[in-house]
């Protein structure tokens, strides 16, 4: 078992007074979703939540809440092509254990933790290779590469998109010519999706779901605490149009979370029925945070720091180009009271090399500001000594 790569940076950085480093949307409370369920007259949601059962949920989710998740999709995912879980972390491994065993694996780095490790875990896989994505080609997966890698037996791949924590999506070119080659190799696709439905310009940026635009063996993963700030919730959620791959889903998780609280469904049916109005309200606090950070990061101080400008979710990958690391770096802010990600977070055992030592900012909160000025105050404090020793 490999020890978290988020554990150092949770023991030395967080409980600071600032963050910048959280990655979700801003926060939902209770009394927001029931003044959203009033406000439209939803009694029979809040009679359900006050007097529900406290017997067990069926296995991977009641079917009002499959029913309320299914209508973020098009006409070929339904209730019986979702499998609900308690939030997206467990979702990620299931489907490991479902589909990477006995079998090569294709993964991205930097990422998420789950996202580049969780085949390794599956019983007897053949090995798992890692493609480095990078920031030249704008944290773009590269299809040559993924070419280059696919083995006789691969058969599972994992993709983060949009990218956590380059804060960028998938252009839709890129979708559709990966998608072409798993489906000429018979490659599963798990798309962590988290972050979907935070771009920045859905007209021009969102690209479909997996689950949809690859029914052979498109595989689409979300939970509630990224887009809608409902992380108190604990509801993720696998869907999938190959109703076989969900029997086969169903059957891994039965052995290890098989049902989740009623009260939790509940709240997170209504978040579903609030989507659109939480959502605008949470992209609208993100666009004024993201143009904050444009600022400080492109206007005053590009000699100091540089991004490829995030477009989808509350996250952005910052390269520091003055004298110290992005651990260093990291350290001295925790000193001041800010927390930042550095790249080992992203890259576990991977040597952190000039390429990939970015760290990450969060932008999704209405607090985001106040850690953001006392970061400039930092930079303000030793700008001149770091131009220097540039």
């Amino acid at each position: 078992m490999k020890e978290p790569w988020s554990k150092k940076h949770k023991k030395d950085f967080k409980g600071r007074q600032y963050s910048l480093s959280n990655s979700f949307a801003q926060p939902l409370s209770h009394p927001e979703l029931v003044q959203f369920t009033k406000a439209r007259n939803d009694q029979a949601l809040l009679h359900d939540y006050v007097h529900h059962s406290l017997e067990y949920t069926p296995n991977g989710g009641s079917e009002d809440l499959k029913q309320a998740i299914s209508v973020l999709y098009g006409p070929t995912i339904h209730a019986e092509n979702i499998l609900v879980f308690p939030g997206g972390q467990v979702a990620i491994q299931v489907a490991a254990q479902a589909f990477a065993r006995n079998c090569h694996s294709i993964v991205f780095t930097p990422g998420y933790q789950s996202t580049v490790e969780s085949p390794e875990w599956a019983m007897n896989s053949t090995g798992v290779t890692q493609i480095q994505r990078k920031a030249s080609q704008r944290w773009q997966i590269n299809i040559e590469e993924v070419e280059e890698a696919i083995r006789e037996d691969t058969k599972y791949m994992i993709i983060n998109e949009p990218h956590n924590p380059g804060g960028i999506v998938m252009d839709s070119t890129t979708q559709q010519e990966l998608i072409e080659v798993c489906q000429k190799h018979n490659i599963i696709i798990l798309s962590d999706e988290v972050y979907r439905l935070l771009e920045h310009d859905a007209a021009t940026d969102r690209i479909p779901a997996i689950a949809e635009a690859y029914s052979q063996g498109g595989i689409s993963c979300v939970t509630m605490s990224k887009p809608w700030g409902a992380c108190g919730i604990s509801v993720g959620w696998l869907a999938c149009s190959n109703l076989e791959m969900i029997s086969k889903l169903w059957d891994c998780q039965y052995f290890g979370t098989a049902c989740i609280s009623r009260s939790s469904e509940i709240q997170a049916i209504m978040v579903l029925r609030a989507s659109d109005t939480i959502l605008q309200d949470r992209l609208s606090i993100i666009r004024k945070n993201k143009a904050l950070l444009q600022d400080v990061i492109e206007k005053k101080y590009p000699d100091l720091f540089e991004w490829e400008r995030p477009n989808a979710g509350a996250i952005g990958f910052v390269k520091f180009k003055g004298p110290l690391t992005s651990l260093e770096l990291g350290a001295l802010l925790a000193d001041r009271g800010i927390s930042i990600k550095p790249a080992y977070c992203f890259s576990g055992d991977t040597v952190v090399t000039p390429d990939i030592d970015y760290f990450r900012v969060g932008f999704g909160e209405r607090k985001m500001p106040l850690a953001l000025d006392a970061f400039v105050s930092v930079i303000e404090e030793f700008k001149d000594e770091w131009r220097n020793k540039k």
